[in-house]
This record gives C-alpha cells, structure tokens and sequence, in this order.
C-alpha cells in the first residue's frame, strides 16, 4: 500500500469535472511541447505535462490533492512512479525536474533537440499510461 505524507498531500473529494481538467491541461501542455520551435518551451511543457497527469492520477487513484510545499514535484513523481508501477517514471522524471531547476538557476543550461524528444516520447507513453489507469 502506498502511503501519502501528510506535509505532502491532504486528503480531498475531487469531482470528475475537476479530474478530466487536470487531464485537459496535461494534454494541452504536452500538444505544445510537440509543437512549439524553441527547444526550451518544449522541455519546459512536456515537464509540466509529466507534473499535472501525476496531478491527475494522484487525484483519482489516491483521492489526495498536492500541498505547495517544498519538495512536491519529486512526490508527485515517485508517487506516480510508484501508482503506474514504473521506475522509470521517477528516474526520468525526476532528471527532468532537476534539469528544469538548473536552467531557472543557472542560465547556461540548454537541453538538446534529442533529449528534448526522448522526453516527449516518454512523457506521451506516461500520459497513455495513466489515462488507461484514471478511466
């Protein structure tokens, strides 16, 4: 069973409607990652489509909605990681989320047009992933 830390996450009723959005936004961030010219907008977005679909299977699968705190993202990661049964969720995820915190803070950080699409392509397999689990 997995457990949900309470600095963490806090126990919440999400309405269908609420799920689906988290799912839309996800979709819709990732769309622009596809899509988008710039190397960094596309990392940047398929980042944050990787973040709200954890959003959105922690919301259905454990009726728990994310505290901004410290230190979130990473549990939302190991959290997702742990709910779709893929390790790779968190290593990846997490190189990504490190990688993101690098370039914010240290501006000679750039991702490469490779890189870019390994992730693209694994975000969309998470993403395909977690709609089969959401429903």
């Amino acid at each position: 069973m997995i457990s949900y830390e309470q600095e963490f996450f806090k126990k919440f009723k999400f309405a269908p409607s609420q799920i689906e959005r988290y799912v839309q936004s996800a979709d819709r961030d990732y769309g622009i990652a596809q899509k988008d010219q710039y190397l960094d907008v596309k990392f940047t977005y398929c980042y944050q489509a990787l973040i709200k679909i954890g959003i959105a299977v922690l919301a259905k699968k454990a009726g728990v909605k994310v505290r901004s705190v410290m230190g979130h993202h990473v549990k939302i990661l190991e959290k997702l990681s742990e709910i779709l049964n893929d390790e790779d969720i968190f290593t990846i995820g997490n190189a990504m989320r490190m990688k993101r915190n690098k370039g914010l803070y240290d501006p000679g950080v750039d991702v490469t047009k490779k890189e870019t699409h390994d992730y693209i392509v694994f975000v969309d397999q998470v993403i395909q992933k977690a709609k089969k689990v959401i429903g």
